[in-house]
């Protein structure tokens, strides 16, 4: 199974009514926002990324999910697999930056043994408050896509962390990436549907449109592509697939601009599917729209479901 049929799976058990089909970034339980995400070793992250980098991009990309939902930061909860002294003290020291830097406090959490020579597994569940936005299910034919800031420069940065030549700015994307709490806050109440991009942009795209019952179109000559990115080896279309942004995806009625810098690319109709196009030029879709887990080629998971 991927990552899409497992989820399909899980909707078929019994599902709190917070989980909202499971078609969200996070689920509401009474008056609190929850999320968790996994990052595991030699799949999320590299077995030479410094463990501080790994400790921040894990809260990260729990926060972006309550970004997503318009929620500020409650508290996260960690389970961590104890494994070396110096590589478990840099992870503390590195999950002290990111809490104090997003004022997202400790809750607790467990810790656990793996097998010798295992790769780690993380996992964080954050807790968010006072969710503002409305489920990813809203978009409407008609209205416009949105995404804030630049795509596609944390995957030059995963290319920069293997060794290719680039820029440390490019690097930082992807090591440390910042969450948009702020413009969650702020969209929250105008926008139709929302969800952060962490798989890709077109992948991301694609669920928002399927979730809402609608089509969706992109024009790739419309993603915003930052200067630095600009003098990397990276084209608009591998910037849209590569994931790890941590931008904000939203729908907002056509004519409505956003309360924050934001760039549109590319608009909603009735119908089902993602199209491309490149401002007037229809664009044949890629073979691959973004990050999807899925069972390596011997049947053995690779990583856990994002629900």
């Amino acid at each position: 199974m991927n990552e899409a049929d497992f989820i399909a799976a899980l909707r078929e058990l019994p599902l709190h009514r917070g989980a909202r089909d499971l078609r969200d970034d996070a689920g509401i339980v009474g008056a609190y926002v929850v999320t968790t995400d996994t990052l595991v070793e030699g799949v999320h992250f590299l077995p030479d990324d410094a463990a501080g980098d790994v400790a921040w991009k894990l809260v990260a990309a729990n926060l972006s999910d309550l970004a997503a939902m318009g929620a500020l930061p409650e508290g996260v909860l960690l389970n961590y697999p104890l494994t070396e002294a110096g590589w478990d003290r840099a992870f503390v020291a590195g999950l002290g930056e990111v809490l104090a830097a997003f004022d997202c406090p400790l809750i607790g959490g467990d810790t656990v043994s793996l097998p010798a020579d295992s790769a780690r597994v993380l996992t964080v569940t954050a807790i968010g408050r006072d969710a503002r936005a409305p489920s990813r299910t809203g978009a409407r034919a008609g209205d416009a896509l949105w995404v804030t800031g630049t795509i596609g420069d944390a995957g030059a940065g995963l290319a920069i962390a293997r060794r290719a030549e680039g820029p440390d700015a490019l690097l930082a994307r992807y090591r440390r990436p910042r969450p948009r709490l702020a413009e969650g806050r702020a969209l929250g109440p105008v926008v139709h549907a929302m969800s952060d991009v962490s798989d890709g942009l077109l992948i991301d795209a694609q669920r928002m449109a399927a979730a809402s019952g609608v089509a969706v179109t992109v024009d790739l000559s419309q993603v915003p592509i930052s200067r630095e990115l600009r003098g990397f080896a990276f084209d608009r279309l591998a910037a849209a697939t590569a994931g790890d942004d941590y931008e904000l995806l939203f729908a907002l009625p056509e004519g409505v601009a956003p309360p924050v810098h934001a760039t549109r690319v590319g608009s909603f109709t009735r119908g089902t599917g993602l199209s491309l196009r490149e401002g007037a030029r229809p664009v044949r879709l890629p073979a691959r729209l973004g990050y999807e887990h899925a069972p390596d080629p011997n049947g053995l998971p690779v990583a856990s479901p994002d629900l």
